[in-house]
């Protein structure tokens, strides 16, 4: 049973009933912050991001607005310890270098941040300035992810990036001499391109010697001017062969791939993305930040106003949170294993235990299934992806999607 209600100035809270749920423990808690805006939207993105008119945002209302957001949320997270910061976009290396002090000695004033706290800051090539960044760095941002997807000058103008080559090599030759960990996000599968391309862009990227690498095959996202207008991508077997070279390739290079698409050197994984792909718990602020947390009897998914303009009005006014609503007990395999088995490593059985507060009874004709299938291996500790269930991984998730 479901019904909604609005609540406060047009908060829709949806209420589901929660089954049964008792956790025993709280997973690590990361924060995430979104900035919304870009100096182009790109016709591949799906992601909550708008076009700031003449490079101009309002920084300042933004600022106070997060952390509006942020101190209306600590009721729900009072006395968590903060493990990773994420701020992503969008551009939030738009930011000038003191809104991002601002922003940071905000948290620091708010959260109890972890004092080896892996903090992550966005960063697109054509917003390279390295004193901002070396700023940055001293603001306490300890780790970059900058959004290369391509080397090529066809390939880039093709998924309307406003870098070009030139400024790509550079973001990286700035992001290396600042930062000691740094990912590098590229794309394969693009519009046209060949193997030797694909390749060509891989060995540009690890002759920079990148601590991590984020290496996503390109798909057609709705709602995007891809999906309206659907570019000439390379066919099934040739991306599959860009894949296993890619495998290969970073394998030799001394990279372990971890995850569906990351890619790192010993000891480098994204800790934030992690928490991600474990079922730990984020507080996200910011427009349209998701969040996921935690309580000894339920679990609670928020999602804030998504037009930063509203966000600003909202958060202002005390009311942040546009929609809000607790995981059933009947979603939450779903919701489990659509993180969980993103990783190569899988799981250990005590973890879905932990996180979902339901017994492994609930998830085994699931397991027999996949099992059977040959997606899946498993024991009475840990049960993880075959490369087969890697490579059907949609199918393998859905195994455990239940019916209303």
């Amino acid at each position: 049973m479901s019904h909604a209600s609005t609540t406060g100035a047009g908060v829709i809270k949806a209420f589901t009933s929660p089954g049964s749920i008792r956790l025993t423990s709280l997973p690590p808690l990361a924060l995430y912050v979104h900035f919304p805006w870009c100096v182009r939207k790109c016709p591949y993105c799906d992601f909550n991001s708008h076009e700031s008119k003449g490079g101009a945002f309002p920084e300042d209302d933004y600022l106070d607005a997060l952390r509006s957001d942020l101190e209306q949320a600590l009721p729900l997270v009072w006395g968590r310890q903060v493990h990773t910061v994420f701020i992503g976009g969008g551009t939030p290396s738009l930011m000038s270098a003191k809104g991002l002090d601002r922003l940071l000695s905000d948290v620091r004033a708010l959260l109890p941040l972890d004092a080896d706290a892996e903090i992550t800051l966005e960063a697109n090539p054509g917003t390279f300035e390295a004193d901002k960044f070396a700023q940055f760095r001293a603001s306490g941002v300890n780790r970059l992810s900058v959004g290369i997807q391509s080397f090529n000058e066809t390939h880039l103008k093709a998924l309307g990036r406003i870098h070009d080559a030139t400024q790509a090599r550079h973001a990286v030759e700035v992001a290396a001499s600042t930062f000691d960990n740094f990912n590098l996000d590229l794309m394969f599968a693009l519009p046209k391109q060949t193997l030797a391309e694909c390749q060509a862009d891989i060995e540009t990227a690890l002759s920079f010697a990148p601590p991590h690498l984020s290496l996503y095959h390109l798909t057609l996202e709705p709602n995007t001017l891809f999906a309206k207008f659907p570019p000439p991508l390379p066919d099934d077997d040739s991306s599959a062969d860009m894949q296993d070279w890619i495998h290969e390739r970073t394998r030799e290079a001394g990279y372990e791939r971890y995850e569906v698409s990351a890619y790192a050197k010993p000891h480098r994984q994204s800790k934030h993305n992690l928490n991600y792909w474990r079922f730990g718990d984020y507080l996200g602020i910011g427009a349209g930040a998701h969040t996921k947390l935690s309580f000894p009897n339920r679990i609670l998914r928020q999602m804030r106003y998504k037009h930063p303009a509203t966000f600003i009005e909202e958060a202002r006014s005390g009311n942040a949170v546009q929609e809000e609503h607790e995981v059933g007990a009947r979603d939450l395999p779903f919701e489990f294993m659509l993180n969980a088995l993103r990783l190569v490593e899988g799981f250990p059985v005590h973890r879905f235990i932990e996180r979902t507060g339901l017994p492994m009874t609930s998830i085994e004709p699931a397991l027999k299934e996949a099992e059977r299938r040959g997606l899946i291996t498993r024991d009475y500790e840990k049960i993880a992806p075959t490369p087969l269930g890697q490579a059907f991984l949609n199918d393998l998730q859905e195994l455990f999607l239940k019916d209303s």
